[in-house]
């Protein structure tokens, strides 16, 4: 079932779906949120990599990394501003950190965003 839904997420129609409703009903993605923001939503990712794995949604639809336009600066301020919070919050400087954004065959959802991992992947 579990690839069913990522292999349907990852359609053209499904990044459209899940970008309207982060945009207009983020209240109905049940996850373990850790910030909300009027232009991104912070939670811990449902199927982790990670010992730390959070993902770093925008509200509003952006395709990728190259379609971030000037009129985004609230989102890439709120996004920068969130991370260091994080990274405080959860001592990661001492322990190391990345921000990762995955991008054409590497990003498996077609809507933008950023996973704040910590620690080594699974299977590393």
């Amino acid at each position: 079932m579990r690839r069913y839904l990522l292999r349907f997420a990852r359609s053209r129609v499904a990044g459209r779906l899940i970008s309207w409703i982060i945009a207009h009903m983020s209240w109905l993605i049940s996850a373990n949120r850790l910030r909300e923001t009027d232009t991104l939503l912070a939670f811990y990712h449902p199927q982790p990599a990670y010992p730390v794995h959070i993902l770093l949604v925008p509200k509003r639809a952006i395709a990728g990394l190259t379609a971030v336009q000037p009129t985004d600066a609230d989102f890439l301020l709120d996004l920068m501003q969130t991370t260091q919070s994080l990274v405080a919050e959860l001592n990661l400087e001492a322990r190391g950190y990345r921000l990762i954004a995955n991008g054409g065959a590497y990003q498996d959802v077609p809507h933008l965003h950023f996973h704040l991992v910590a620690g080594a992947a699974s299977g590393d």
